[in-house]
């Protein structure tokens, strides 16, 4: 089973670590990290999609044409362009990059972010939205004829996209709560996970697996994020780690002001959406988990959108941490540090290579095992 990673391809070195100074999209620093990316290791950038921040089609474009095999997953909102429009867009990208593109569909976590580009839908239509948008997607990628479709959000008639590739764009989507599993189990191709306790992670995935399966679908290609904080050794790992939160805790204290991808939140408010909730109740459980799950990270930023829990450790352990999750049945790891290059490069120099090498010698040994497929 290919194991691949995923890292980010931001436009700015703003995390919960280091505040944002210069531009939210700098074009000089978002062809460094993706070619960083590209030069250690990692198959996939991210390009993520907020009301602030820059257009993720273009900023991939960018990346595109300073990178010769990194491959490019752009985030999009179905509520800020028609479907075949979006259609167009992203077949015009993959083909310019040479096949190098999956769209990630999100159907919005943050009402208020959602509100500000004029989208009032609540959650659960939004994902019968995103639902739809797919379908018109996959069927602008795939007809031969021109097609017509009538539905709640979307309408085209006699419509054929001639301007597409010999293969189509990949489709990826992601959430915890059971409407976003039932629609990208019938839509997507990947279904993207925010890290959680092996036990908990392997119901979601038995989840997914029996909504692929009463929709006719095999189950999507697995993905899961976590943020990664390793070093040579545990006891380094560790110290890291605490000196991490201690800065996310000293930046977030006094911040009013919302940056990009990043609200400000109230003392004691719950997040509104599945898995930021679903976070923030495992963090209320305890600081760690299984083999090295840590989950201050997300109690520390008091449940923002951009969280998520860590693994801490050697690049060993974290190695380890992820190889439990591959005989989960996962193949791709969406991974961010908090100094982003740096952390990329570290990771992609001491830690993928072992990850790797952890796999072939389960497939060589026939000794992997794996909850679905």
């Amino acid at each position: 089973m290919p194991v691949e990673f995923l890292g980010a391809g931001y436009g700015n070195p703003s995390t919960e670590t280091t505040p944002l100074v210069g531009p939210v999209w700098d074009p000089g620093y978002a062809r460094e990290i993706a070619r960083a990316h590209e030069q250690h290791g990692w198959d996939h950038v991210l390009f993520p999609y907020a009301s602030d921040g820059p257009d993720p089609a273009q900023a991939a474009a960018w990346a595109a044409a300073h990178t010769d095999r990194i491959r490019l997953r752009v985030a999009h909102r179905p509520n800020v362009s028609a479907p075949t429009f979006a259609a167009k867009t992203f077949a015009t990208l993959d083909t310019a990059s040479g096949g190098r593109v999956t769209v990630h569909l999100i159907a919005g976590g943050l009402t208020s972010d959602q509100r500000a580009e004029g989208d009032d839908l609540d959650k659960d239509a939004r994902y019968d939205r995103l639902g739809e948008y797919a379908d018109v997607l996959l069927r602008s990628w795939t007809s031969d004829a021109p097609f017509s479709h009538a539905g709640p959000f979307y309408r085209t008639q006699d419509f054929l996209l001639r301007a597409r590739s010999s293969h189509r764009p990949g489709l990826s989507a992601g959430g915890a709560s059971r409407r976003a599993l039932e629609v990208g189990a019938r839509v997507a191709d990947v279904f993207a996970f925010f890290g959680e306790p092996l036990a908990a992670t392997a119901d979601q995935v038995a989840l997914l697996s029996s909504l692929a399966t009463a929709a006719g679908r095999p189950t999507p290609r697995l993905q899961i994020a976590f943020r990664p904080i390793v070093a040579p050794t545990d006891d380094e790992a560790w110290a890291k780690a605490r000196a991490i939160r201690a800065r996310i805790d000293e930046l977030a204290a006094p911040r009013t002001v919302r940056t990009l991808t990043e609200a400000p939140r109230e003392p004691g408010r719950l997040p509104e959406n599945t898995a930021n909730l679903r976070l923030a109740e495992l963090a209320a459980s305890g600081e760690r988990h299984d083999r090295a799950l840590w989950t201050p990270t997300v109690a520390g930023a008091g449940g923002l959108p951009t969280s998520a829990t860590a693994l801490v450790g050697s690049y060993e352990t974290v190695a380890e941490a992820l190889l439990d999750y591959v005989d989960l049945g996962f193949e791709i790891f969406g991974l961010r540090g908090y100094d982003l290059i740096a952390d990329a490069v570290e990771f992609g120099e001491h830690v993928i290579p072992l990850v790797h090498h952890g796999v072939a010698e389960r497939e060589g040994a026939g000794t992997g095992t794996t909850l679905v497929r």
